[in-house]
């Protein structure tokens, strides 16, 4: 149960359970488009005259379209729904350290254009490049339709509402206000997200038919470590933003340095980074970044692949130390699922025997040993996708009564 928050809340009016149902029946018409209003009254429950009204609500301001007719036993063929995404687009943005990728879409989600450039080191070099870029992009699919916004996902802690990178230490930013600095490059409405979350968020939205999550942490493992946490279908924020940073938590107070300034992080164990220096026989305090020039972690894989033992048995420890900070979650918070996503994850064969020898090893009750843990290769994918959501999103969600 959820108790009312009697300072912060939205009072219910007439129009509350219209509003709620319009949400219910505009994420039906997503999930099962194309679809007749007779099939929605029947998911629904509702009378065919309450459900023309919601789909007029809905066509009047331009969420969903008429389509084509569909096949009828007797009578009038029914007009079929679909959500009005063809015309609408969205530009997908994830920065990391080495590479920023865009990704240009309709409002449902349909690959326009991909792109990708090397990140630049200074934070202006970066943002007029990724301006530019965006800039290009917008106007030569000007035919498609409008771009409604941006999401940009970061590796770091982000103040949602300000749009502002709280810490991303990977990048070196600190306090960046990073929504209002790419606003004033390009006109149109900027989200800001951390890379754990937008990858959560995409699994929440963008999962098969019928697939529902509600409570599971999305574990990045890139050039830095971090986690996307949903409990009962929500993001968890916390205090201060910074709810997920496990690949800040220490596993060792003496050990290797890691990107935030400290010692001995699970990120320091775990990141693309350490895994490279460990293939190379080198120590992962060895931050000048000298071994990722030369060998890069999709190397790694692909060394381990063709039975490098080097190669096998770094992954294999990276996978150890995966299995070790993962057990820390499932005790904390007793997920339903793990999804682990990044390169290390092509290589689950690998992976995956160690990291769940270390949960088994760890895990409090029986019952959370069993934890699912689901590698997700397709990291990449996942994050331009969650960007994507942020702004697509929205439109979709649960409307907030208390």
């Amino acid at each position: 149960m959820r108790k009312i928050n009697t300072r912060r809340f939205q009072r219910a009016t007439r129009d509350t359970p219209r509003e709620v149902n319009r949400r219910i029946l505009l994420n039906l018409v997503r999930e099962h488009q194309p679809i007749s209003r007779a099939d929605l009254a029947r998911r629904l429950a509702m009378s065919r005259g309450m459900v023309s009204a919601l789909v007029s609500d809905l066509i009047s301001a331009g969420l969903i379209y008429e389509g084509g007719t569909g096949q009828a036993s007797r009578g009038r063929k029914p007009k079929l729904l679909h959500i009005r995404g063809h015309d609408r687009l969205v530009l997908g943005v994830d920065i990391r350290r080495r590479q920023t990728h865009l990704l240009l879409t309709d409002f449902g989600g349909s690959e326009i254009a991909v792109e990708m450039f090397r990140t630049p080191a200074a934070l202006e070099a970066l943002l007029d490049e990724l301006a530019g870029r965006a800039l290009r992009l917008i106007e030569a699919h000007a035919d498609l339709g409008e771009c409604h916004g941006i999401g940009l996902v970061v590796p770091g802690m982000v103040d949602v509402s300000a749009g502002e990178v709280l810490n991303a230490p990977t990048l070196g930013w600190r306090h960046v206000r990073v929504r209002e600095m790419l606003t004033d490059r390009v006109p149109v409405p900027v989200h800001v997200e951390r890379d754990a979350v937008a990858c959560a968020l995409a699994k929440i939205w963008l999962g098969r038919r019928g697939e529902h999550r509600d409570n599971f942490a999305y574990v990045t493992v890139s050039d830095g470590v971090g986690a996307g946490l949903v409990v009962n279908g929500q993001v968890l924020r916390g205090r201060g933003h910074a709810a997920g940073e496990f690949g800040h938590v220490p596993l060792n107070l003496d050990g290797p340095l890691c990107s935030c300034g400290n010692r001995g992080c699970w990120e320091a164990y775990t990141s693309n980074h350490a895994t490279v220096t460990r293939y190379l026989g080198r120590e992962p305090s060895d931050r000048g970044h000298r071994s990722e020039r030369e060998v890069s972690v999709e190397d790694v894989v692909d060394r381990a692949a063709s039975g490098d033992p080097a190669a096998m048995a770094a992954l294999r420890e990276t996978g150890r130390y995966l299995g070790i900070g993962i057990a820390g979650i499932v005790n904390a918070l007793s997920p339903d699922e793990i999804i682990v996503g990044g390169e290390v994850a092509e290589a689950w064969d690998l992976v995956g025997p160690s990291l769940q020898g270390e949960l088994g090893a760890r895990a409090l009750t029986e019952l959370s040993a069993t934890t699912p843990v689901t590698p997700e290769p397709s990291d990449r994918d996942t994050r331009l996708r969650g960007a994507i959501m942020l702004v697509v999103g929205p439109a979709f969600a649960a409307p907030v009564i208390a």
